[in-house]
């Protein structure tokens, strides 16, 4: 029996058992009058119960547990970026060939507005970085990720971060970054189509983690300012930080 079948023959028998008992009232009574009275008035409630219940009552409920997974998601991206999102940064801006013009506009302050954030993330989201594989160790790249393979499949397991689709989408582009990394035995001696090829996959991994780092400060400044003092602290952009509070 299938969910829709058993709502049918669960309303068959309430309202079997509505005419039985108003049944029962007029052959005990004989006084249809007060029972039309009465089911008329609870017919005419009907609307006003359907939106009490449906329109009010059920969008207090839908946004409560909207905010709790909301809550779950952060968490989980907290974790993230605690285990491997900061120094993941730290790695791949290493091979941007703007990496001072990039950290500029990643300078967060405890001063930020909303609107100082909305301007950064939109800045990040047209950003064309210029990423040379040269500049930095492909193989230290390679072996970070691969250490952390375990901890992104737990990610990517995690049904919640459906409802976040972008950074659903930063894990993917991460992971295949490191699946494209771990298919290649060697690093050293990339030809030029296949280092344009990594280039792309990098771009996107790149982008789609600064922009979730950033609307991760945002979260933190909003809803929990002590994390968010250490974030500001061990900022990989910042090289004036100290974790040391003076």
């Amino acid at each position: 029996m299938n969910k829709r079948s058993g709502s049918i023959i669960l309303g068959a028998i309430l309202v079997s058992l509505s005419f039985l008992i108003y049944a029962i009232h007029f052959f005990v009574f004989k006084d249809m009058h007060h029972i039309l009275i009465y089911l008329v008035g609870d017919i005419a409630f009907v609307p006003f119960e359907v939106l009490l219940v449906t329109l009010i009552l059920h969008r207090v409920l839908d946004a409560r547990e909207k905010n709790i997974l909301k809550k779950k998601l952060n968490m989980v991206i907290g974790l993230f970026f605690n285990e491997i999102g900061t120094d993941l940064l730290k790695n791949m801006s290493a091979f941007a060939m703007d990496f001072e013009d990039i950290s500029l506009d990643l300078l967060v302050r405890n001063n930020w507005s909303q609107k100082k954030f909305s301007k950064v993330l939109k800045k990040i989201k047209r950003k064309k970085i210029i990423l040379n594989l040269k500049k930095s160790d492909l193989n230290n790249l390679k072996s970070f990720l691969h250490d952390k393979r375990m901890f992104i499949l737990t990610l990517l397991a995690n049904p919640n971060l459906l409802e976040h689709e972008s950074f659903t989408d930063l894990l993917w582009a991460v992971f295949h970054l490191l699946s494209e990394l771990d298919e290649r035995t060697s690093l050293d001696d990339l030809l030029e189509g296949d280092m344009k090829h990594l280039r792309g996959d990098m771009h996107r991994a790149l982008t789609l983690l600064l922009f979730e780092w950033m609307q991760y400060m945002r979260h933190l400044k909003t809803d929990y300012p002590y994390l968010f003092s250490l974030a500001l602290r061990t900022n990989p952009f910042d090289a004036e930080v100290s974790v040391i509070v003076q």
